[in-house]
Formats: structure tokens, sequence, C-alpha cells
């Protein structure tokens, strides 16, 4: 059961849920003892609602009755969970700013936003509030803020983890990822997560694909096309490719049309039933869901296995594919709706990707512009996840020498 009476972290970022005090003491003499960590409020935690970033979910569903599977295996590894952190509403958002609760500060982009939905979680490690914070991405919501905040940050194999005990979006898409500073402490809950060492290994080639750092703002990709040059060397050899042979936004559009389809059959029972507040954004994307006919969505499912088949092919030699994770650095704060939807748009080009074929994609905190963070990506096969993060300890290491 959580105890509430623990002292919580001084939260000066505006990360942490203000109405609920979910604290869990890690156990002793685990792997992860002396680590503390935050959770996206989208996990169960024991004796406390879930509030998903939406206050009518809050207030019409019961506590938790038991700890979400991904808290409980980090509780039990040792680390202490200090609190949960804000959310875009029901996981529908990819910049961070929620209508009810606020945005969180981004730490490292003085201003802008911290990136959604997992928005809290980031900013709690970029402001080292927490040594890590757990996420989830569906359509990019780990990866995003990763990019946004300077952090790393996993998309992992769709599947690996067990998603019990979470609010969910969409089962397709739904995964669970964390938020690090430093390779070193992500290799380290990765292994309690997974049960498997991190290897010390290198992919046979680096595939560089050109279409996605072409979506990318010129000086994001003109920041870190060097890089991942640098990392082709570290992997022996890097071939560049394109991945889609119509262009990227025309993937983004299949995932938009089933990933909202998916979305909204979570939430329709309960809509009906409470008639909730939602943002504007987040009422555009069910209205969305709700117009789509079955011919778009058949279209969108057969794209969806035309993409999932280039995939095949593309890693069918082996190797990582590497791609900038956003393509422009975190946006201002409050931009106008119109602006936003632009900006969205342009980063569904890149997070569908490993979305729509279930891929591992780890962003590493390598670039800058301006002053401001621009993670660079590396995505392997399905069930490359410790490989990844292996990778991605030599990357840190060689780039710091």
């Amino acid at each position: 059961m959580a105890d509430a009476k623990q002292p919580l972290v001084t939260d000066n970022l505006d990360a942490f849920c203000k109405d609920t005090e979910a604290y869990l003491a890690g156990k002793p003499g685990g792997p992860l003892s002396g680590l503390t960590f935050a959770a996206k409020d989208i996990f169960d935690v024991a004796g406390h609602v879930t509030g998903g970033g939406n206050p009518d979910w809050k207030a019409t569903h019961p506590p938790a009755e038991r700890n979400a599977w991904i808290v409980q295996t980090l509780v039990d590894a040792g680390a202490t969970m200090v609190g949960k952190t804000h959310t875009d509403e029901l996981t529908r958002g990819i910049l961070g700013e929620n209508a009810h609760y606020g945005t969180p500060i981004n730490p490292n982009a003085p201003g802008r936003v911290p990136g959604g939905s997992s928005s809290g979680s980031a900013a709690a490690v970029a402001g080292r509030l927490v040594d890590f914070a757990l996420g989830s991405d569906t359509g990019g919501s780990v990866r995003i803020p990763a990019s946004f905040c300077g952090l790393y940050g996993l998309r992992p194999t769709h599947g690996r983890i067990p998603l019990d005990g979470i609010l969910m979006q969409a089962l397709s898409y739904d995964t669970i990822g964390w938020f690090t500073r430093s390779a070193e402490t992500y290799a380290r809950v990765a292994e309690a997560v997974f049960k498997k060492e991190i290897p010390d290994s290198s992919p046979n080639r680096l595939i560089i694909a050109q279409d996605a750092f072409e979506e990318a703002d010129e000086d994001v990709s003109a920041v870190l096309l060097p890089l991942a040059e640098k990392i082709g060397a570290l992997a022996g050899s890097s071939t560049t490719l394109r991945l889609a042979a119509n262009g990227l936004a025309e993937w983004a559009a299949q995932q938009n049309v089933l990933q909202s389809k998916e979305a909204w059959d979570s939430v329709k029972d309960w809509v009906d039933q409470v008639n909730p507040r939602f943002s504007f954004w987040v009422s555009e994307r069910y209205n969305l869901a709700i117009s789509l006919t079955d011919t778009q969505l058949n279209e969108a499912a057969v794209l969806r296995d035309s993409i999932r088949a280039r995939m095949d092919e593309v890693f069918a030699g082996g190797g990582f594919v590497c791609l900038p994770t956003a393509v422009v650095p975190a946006p201002l704060r409050g931009l106008p709706a119109s602006a936003k939807k632009d900006v969205q748009g342009r980063l569904s080009r890149l997070t569908c990707i490993a979305g729509t074929t279930g891929r591992p994609q780890l962003s590493m905190p390598l670039g800058e512009v301006n002053g401001l963070p621009v993670g660079l990506s590396i995505m392997g096969d399905r069930g490359s996840d410790e490989e990844l993060i292996g990778f991605a300890q030599k990357i840190e290491s060689a780039l710091a020498d």
C-alpha cells in the first residue's frame, strides 16, 4: 500500500501532480537501491486514483487496488517512487500542455514546452528531481519529451513490457518507457525491467534514414547528420537510404487513423456516461475518430501492412536505423492552435515509423540547436532493446572523449 506520510520531493517545475501523494519505498538491497523515480499519472499505485490528466476521469474512477506491473517491478528492485507526474489528458497530446493542470517547466529549454504526453516525467528528470521517471509512448510520448528536454528515452519493442495497471490509449501502439540523464542509468534500469544484462555490442551497420533527416528543420539536420556519421564509424559501416517511397507523411496519416480509432474505442463508453470536459485539441482528435469510415480504416490497415513489409526489408541485413527524434527543438509554450497542429503533424512523420512497426527506438541527447536540445535516435529490429541501450552507452562514452 502506498504511504502518503512520507516526505515528497520539492517540485519547482510543476512536474508532479498536486492532488496525490503516492509514495512507495524501494525494497532494501536491490539493484536499483538508492535511486528515486516518478510515475506518469497513468500508472496505478495501490490506494490512489489514476488521474490520467483529466479531472473528470479522476472524479469518476476508484482508487487502484494494486500497483502497475512496472511500478511494482521497480520498487521490488529497490527504487523508491516519490510521486506521480503530469500527463497530457488521457495521453492524447505530444507537446505537454494540459488545459486542466498546466504545463510543466522544461528546465533545459526555458519558455518552451517539455513535450508530451509524458511531460511531467521528462521535466522531473531533466530538473534532477528524480533519477528516472516512467512514461508511456503510443505516438511518441517518450521519444519527443526526451528530445525536447535533453534526455535518454526508449520506446521499447511493442509488447516487450507488460501493460498491466496502466491507463490504456491504443493497445496496438501503447508501450512503457522511461527517462534518464545518462545511458549508464538507463542501462541499470533496463536490466531490472528486462531481467537481462545489457551487452557491450555494436550493430553490424548503421542505416541513415535520408527522408527522416529531410523532414527535420535544416538546422536540426545540420547538427545531427555529422553525429550520425560518427555513430556510423562506431558501428563499422554505414549506408544511407530512403525509407518511404511516397513520403513519411503518408506513413503518419495511416497511424493517425488507426490509433485514433483505438483511442476512441477505449473511452467512448465512459464519454457517453460522463460527458467529460476536454481541451479543444483532445475533443478534435476524438471527433476525428468518430467520423472515420470503414473505407478509411481499411485503406489505413492495408498501408500499415505495406509499411511493415518495407521496414522488414530495411532490417533484413541487420543493423540499426538512425534518424532525428523530432523535426524541431521544443516549441514555445502557448503557441496558437494552428501552429501546434502543424508541428504535431510533422512530429508524427518520424514517430510513426517505430509505432507502426512495433520496433524499439532510443532517443539520445546528443545535439543542440541555438542552445536547445535535439535528440538523435537509433532504431533496432524487434527485440533488440538491450542492444540499443548497450550501443548508446558506447556512443555516450565515445562522444565524451
